[in-house]
């Protein structure tokens, strides 16, 4: 099925390969960027270049979230997008000895919801998109979804990004929206043994306290994230399972 989807944070692993294969497979893809040669840069000769628009803007930057929700001229799609795939994230920065933005999934998410707000209550567009958003495992309040030699490295090495990860979680659980939060394990780079390799998933109710079933591992691809993401949340047919729940992956 035909969906429409917007992209925040494209550019990076996870997001790229949830975009890569959402084109291929025919969706109409939006996405968001600061500088958008970093992102047209990357996409191969061979896609249909009518189905990717590139919004050039900041995440935290409402005005530049509404544009990037408004149907293009061009488009067929008349109201909101169906999939909101927000994978924005924070990077070490040397000279603080810290993340470059302590907030920046915090901020991004709420200018999400504020420009959503905006679209409906300023432009009459209609929809309630699915809001996938990326977090991390080691932020669970109702358990432990890492193994126990990860949990010194998760609550003090990692302290300062799994707090805005955990910012960004309440508020979209607070929220009226439509969401699927994906928790990967640690990440490392490139995809293991291709599209074959096994990925488990532990599901958490965060609006009932439960954990539905549970997945504990080390580690994951950035790769492998955004396949799970568009197997299961863009074109899964039991994407309905995973509404208004985290999604614990790892291999």
């Amino acid at each position: 099925m035909f969906k429409s989807i917007l992209f925040l944070g494209a550019t990076g692993g996870v997001g790229f390969s949830a975009l890569q294969r959402s084109l291929a497979a025919g969706h109409s893809c939006t996405a968001l960027c600061r500088t958008p040669s970093t992102l047209s840069d990357k996409i191969p000769a061979e896609v249909d270049q009518k189905l990717l628009r590139i919004e050039q803007g900041n995440a935290h930057d409402v005005d530049a979230v509404l544009r990037a929700l408004l149907p293009s001229p061009s488009s067929p799609r008349q109201g909101l997008p169906d999939v909101i795939v927000f994978s924005i994230g924070a990077y070490f920065n040397l000279s603080k000895m810290g993340m470059d933005d302590a907030h920046v999934c915090e901020n991004g998410i709420k200018t999400v919801l504020a420009a959503l707000n905006k679209a409906r209550t300023e432009h009459n567009l209609q929809g309630k998109p699915r809001i996938v958003a990326l977090s991390s495992t080691g932020v669970s309040d109702f358990g432990r979804d890492v193994p126990l030699l990860f949990v010194p490295l998760y609550h003090v090495g990692l302290k300062v990004p799994h707090k805005d990860k955990k910012a960004m979680e309440d508020a979209l659980v607070e929220s009226e929206e439509e969401w699927t939060i994906v928790r990967p394990s640690l990440f490392v780079d490139g995809a293991k043994d291709g599209p074959k390799r096994v990925i488990r998933a532990g599901k958490e109710d965060p609006i009932k306290g439960v954990v539905e079933s549970k997945a504990v591992g080390y580690t994951i691809s950035r790769e492998d994230v955004g396949r799970w993401i568009f197997e299961n949340l863009i074109e899964g047919e039991k994407a309905g399972e995973w509404l208004r729940r985290m999604a614990a992956i790892t291999y």
